[in-house]
């Protein structure tokens, strides 16, 4: 879930790894925040008015619960920042040397970038067969479930949010598409392409029903995704240095901006944007040790999150919210070290 970074100079390997750290928490949160009952809902593949209402709402008449609300509706917006840094670190690895042509050969670049997502891919999701085969509601999985997971293109398959389990692993096909967007339109090619991608795919979605299930299906696939991802080339191309007070001011901005666009339907599209400037003042202006730690646990406490979720939610179902939650983010990071020191020992080829 990380590129190499050097080239660009905008972010250090240190800042992107603090970037990654404040997403996979947004990201690890949400995803188990949002099985609680009784808490609002996000809205990240359709737009649904109910769900700012109860956002509004749950501030507007705070209690001990207000950050699980807000976790549950925003913690998301993680994945645009990992759509981000990755372009960020496509564009920095291949192409901020301009005599640098080296290891982009299209056939060969898609393949190492498929066994590099495959290696995180296969590792959790055979443990978490295991684990969901022996807990309390079961997935039942069709041999094409399978198959499309293993292969990381069952965001394309009819009603994705009902065939892939565990919902996270969406994440891995979305990554592949941009993978292979990049290198047959984006490589070594014009900025206006990718702007101009960039808008074809807001005008796919802009003409969907807010509620729509054509929208939920698209925005499964890359044509959700451009936007973060096309913005992380743009920035590495044409960002500039601010200065700290300047990061300040922009994330002040930003996190007023987040709410306010969060309101509106036609709005709504551009969040990840200001969820991207947000991240960056952030690592800019405040100190980033333990997020930079977390950052470089990020892949794998994205894969084996969703284990650690399904042993865990009971907890907080029968009415203790912070204990099956505190359990949950102790047992997740520990895990998350161990799959890292094992993927680590995963080959993926050559």
């Amino acid at each position: 879930m990380g590129n190499n970074t050097k080239g660009s100079g905008l972010l250090s390997r240190a800042e992107c790894n603090a970037m990654r750290g404040l997403a996979i928490i947004g990201i690890f949160m949400h995803n188990y925040c949002h099985w609680l009952g009784g808490i609002v809902r996000e809205n990240e593949y359709q737009f649904f008015a109910n769900n700012v209402y109860g956002l509004n709402r749950a501030i507007a008449h705070a209690d001990s619960l207000l950050p699980v609300h807000l976790f549950s509706f925003f913690g998301h917006y993680g994945v645009p920042v990992f759509l981000f840094l990755s372009a960020y670190g496509l564009y920095c690895k291949y192409e901020s040397r301009p005599g640098d042509k080296s290891d982009t050969g299209c056939v060969s670049f898609i393949r190492v970038h498929f066994l590099k997502l495959f290696k995180m891919m296969i590792v959790g999701f055979v443990a978490f067969t295991m684990i969901d085969a022996i807990t309390p509601g079961s997935h039942h999985y069709a041999a094409s479930h399978i198959i499309t997971q293993l292969l990381m293109v069952n965001n394309f398959m009819p009603s994705p949010d009902k065939v892939i389990w565990p919902g996270p692993y969406w994440f891995f096909g979305l990554m592949l598409q941009l993978y292979i967007v990049y290198r047959l339109l984006f490589y070594r090619r014009h900025w206006g392409v990718v702007v101009t991608l960039m808008a074809i795919c807001w005008l796919a979605q802009v003409f969907c029903a807010p509620e729509g299930d054509t929208l939920n299906y698209i925005r499964y696939s890359c044509i959700g995704g451009m936007l973060p991802f096309g913005l992380g080339l743009l920035y590495a191309r044409f960002g500039k240095q601010l200065t700290p007070a300047a990061h300040l001011f922009v994330g002040v901005v930003s996190l007023v901006l987040v709410y306010l666009l969060s309101q509106s339907y036609m709005t709504w599209y551009f969040v990840p944007i200001f969820i991207i400037t947000l991240n960056i003042s952030l690592i800019k202006t405040l100190p980033c040790s333990l997020l930079e730690w977390m950052g470089s646990i990020s892949a794998a406490l994205f894969v084996c999150h969703p284990i650690t979720r399904k042993i865990f939610i009971p907890v907080s179902h029968h009415g203790d919210v912070y204990t099956g939650l505190l359990l949950y983010i102790i047992a997740s990071i520990a895990l998350a070290w161990l799959f890292r020191e094992l993927l680590k020992r995963v080959p993926i080829g050559k």
